[in-house]
């Protein structure tokens, strides 16, 4: 064989060596590619339902919202015609005071006043005393037994 022809043969080898290892490498990268727009596509989908959530769940609460103030306003129109109801046709005036509100436990009392905490009960020692938990007895029979120290 010629040396010249080894040269051809080595440049065909070559080359089409460096076709396969470009076709490899497109391959690999255009995985990659196809695989990110998959995952971009599912991401904008999740979106979307969390967007449609978002607006269901704030529905429901205004809904909610109204629903509680008819609640409220209907509450009070029941109070005020029992009010009325009573002062027109109820001769008992402990139970009129019940209805409107102004009964005797509602005021209070003004000698009441919250005293001081304490960490004791009456006629005890409480757990911030000195000597708490120590018993006299045990602690001088523990200053007798102990050995000597050196």
């Amino acid at each position: 064989m010629n040396e010249s022809n080894i040269d051809w043969i080595l440049a065909i080898a070559c080359f089409l060596a460096g076709i396969g290892i470009g076709a490899l490498g497109y391959h690999l990268l255009n995985a990659n590619v196809a695989r990110n727009q998959k995952v971009r596509q599912r991401l904008a989908e999740t979106e979307l339902e969390l967007n449609q959530v978002r607006d269901a769940l704030n529905d429901h609460f205004a809904k909610a919202t109204d629903l509680v103030t008819n609640i409220q306003r209907q509450s009070q129109e029941l109070e005020q015609q029992l009010s009325q109801s009573a002062d027109r046709l109820c001769d008992d005036l402990q139970l009129k005071r019940r209805l409107t509100g102004t009964g005797a436990d509602e005021i209070p009392a003004e000698n009441d006043e919250p005293s001081m905490p304490r960490d004791y009960a009456d006629g005890g020692r409480g757990t911030l005393a000195e000597d708490f938990g120590l018993r006299q007895d045990e602690t001088k029979e523990k200053e007798q037994t102990q050995p000597v120290r050196y």
